[in-house]
């Protein structure tokens, strides 16, 4: 086992693993842009280096950088969390030169699933359902004209490399399919440096479950089961759950089956997640597959008992699992809500500053990851997410309400956060009964739409019955439309205010 790592990367999931590594007792190494001198992970960690500017390509992204401080620091392996270099097949590449071990897959195993259209082929080969889509990349108009037409539209197109919704535009129409592949093209050559696009038939409402997968060097892959992601905005998750209120214990061996057969076409190792759709019918299909730690991983770790980080040291040292398919005995069910520093009352808009004061939740099985503190400035550089709410209950009814309390509990002033939302969904029926999909986000925001219609109306008929009557339009009227946001109509409108 290593006794100093480097964690390539900042916020709540470096804060995570240097909290693995110390239960190891293993050292850990943090490195920080000068955005970050006073986050929570270089307090934490043992040694910290600076490696450059604000801007994550002239820090985060410097892999060169990196692993000159692991060198000079002694450190034999680099975690990579996730983001930045977590799916970087180069980096991993350099790192295996420089003698650094990288705690996650292989290079060849990231290059292979990183292709999307070369993951499909290999899962497809292995037997596994992939979405409706095109054979091979789209090259032109009429090759794509002649796909949609065979597929259906609507359709999606798809950027074959990278991921986050980049490269990626839903086309309805055949008028609109020229204009969209263009674009579609542009953005993935600007984001992934590589323009390479491909066809998919686009799954009406459908359900987004993964399956978290582990595999050592020894031939061992096990599936862990699974997290229902269906709770997304514009393809960002936002609140996940094991186990999916969908799946019965037959697909649910099915479906585990498959994510391990996607794991082993491409001999994978380390911890991964096998991503499938699931339609109406409840017919599934391989998505993609992510070669890395998910920020979704503390579900599963509360469903199952097993610390993924502690396993992907040990699979990073040559070791093998410490779980087998007979030891796992999943039991009750987790909820994690993302807390991201964004305003759901204007659009998600990021939210940096200042946090003036901070209570997070506690009590039984109830847990924060988080990588700030009261009185940390919230950089506007990064990725807004900055801890991430996780509940476990006996059952899914338990799990909702102990993190309707939670979340009761979670007070954070000076930035605005998303924790409100997540308030509002976890109230919602269509989440409470388990009978929802990737649109129930779009669902609520519409709902949002007419309680402020509603309330906006209810205003103005006031405001001109007390006109007509020749009356003074109370105060209380006369500035609510401007105060009113989505979120307190719809809240007031349910009575909720």
């Amino acid at each position: 086992m290593f006794s100093k790592i480097l964690i390539a990367n900042r916020g709540e999931i470096a804060v995570r693993v240097m909290r693995a590594a110390r239960e190891m007792n293993i050292q850990t190494v943090a490195v920080f842009s000068e955005a970050d001198r006073t986050s929570l992970h270089v307090r934490v960690a043992d040694e910290a280096y600076c490696i450059g500017p604000a801007p994550s390509r002239e820090s985060y992204l410097r892999g060169d950088a990196i692993i000159e401080v692991a060198l000079a620091s002694g450190a034999e392996a680099i975690h990579p969390g996730y983001g930045f270099l977590a799916e970087n097949a180069s980096f991993a590449s350099a790192c295996r030169e420089a003698g650094v071990v990288f705690v996650g897959p292989s290079p060849e195993a990231m290059k292979a699933m990183g292709d999307k259209l070369f993951a499909r082929r290999a899962v497809a080969g292995a037997g596994v359902a992939v979405v409706p889509g095109s054979e091979g990349p789209i090259e032109n108009e009429g090759q794509a004209t002649e796909w949609a037409k065979k597929l259906g539209f609507p359709v999606i197109i798809k950027a074959a490399l990278g991921g986050g919704g980049k490269g990626m535009r839903v086309v309805q129409d055949e008028k609109s399919l020229a204009g969209a592949l263009a674009m579609a093209a542009d953005e993935a050559r600007g984001a992934f440096g590589d323009g390479t696009i491909y066809l998919e038939k686009l799954l009406k409402r459908p359900r987004h479950i993964e399956f978290q997968i582990v595999a050592d060097s020894h031939g061992n892959t096990v599936h862990l089961g699974e997290r229902e992601c269906s709770v997304q905005r514009r393809h960002q998750k936002l609140i996940e759950e094991s186990p999916s209120p969908v799946l019965d214990a037959a697909r649910r061996e099915e479906m585990g089956k498959a994510a391990v057969k996607s794991a082993r076409a491409v001999g994978y190792e380390s911890a991964g997640t096998v991503e499938f759709l699931m339609d109406e019918a409840h017919n599934y299909y391989f998505l993609e597959m992510n070669t890395r730690l998910q920020v979704e991983h503390p579900v599963t770790e509360l469903v199952t008992g097993v610390d993924l980080v502690n396993e992907q040291f040990r699979i990073a040292s040559g070791e093998p699992l410490s779980v087998s398919k007979e030891s796992l005995a999943p039991r009750g069910a987790a909820i994690e809500c993302r807390i991201y520093t964004e305003d759901p009352d204007n659009e998600f808009m990021p939210s940096g500053g200042i946090i003036e004061k901070l209570r997070e939740p506690s009590g039984p099985w109830a847990r924060v990851d988080s990588g700030v503190y009261e009185g940390y400035e919230v950089p506007v550089f990064y990725d807004p997410l900055i801890a991430k709410l996780i509940v476990w209950g006996k059952d899914r009814e338990e799990a909702i309400e102990r993190m309707r309390r939670a979340l009761a509990e979670y007070a954070i002033t000076g930035v605005k956060t998303t924790v409100s939302f997540h308030r509002r969904v976890i109230d919602n029926p269509r989440f409470r009964s388990g009978n929802y999909d990737t649109g129930i986000v779009d669902e609520l925001e519409a709902q949002e739409g007419d309680g402020r219609h509603l309330a906006a109306a209810a205003i103005v008929a006031a405001v001109l019955a007390h006109r007509e009557r020749g009356r003074t339009v109370p105060r209380r009227f006369a500035g609510e439309q401007k105060r009113m946001s989505r979120w307190k109509a719809v809240a007031r409108r349910e009575g909720l205010q």
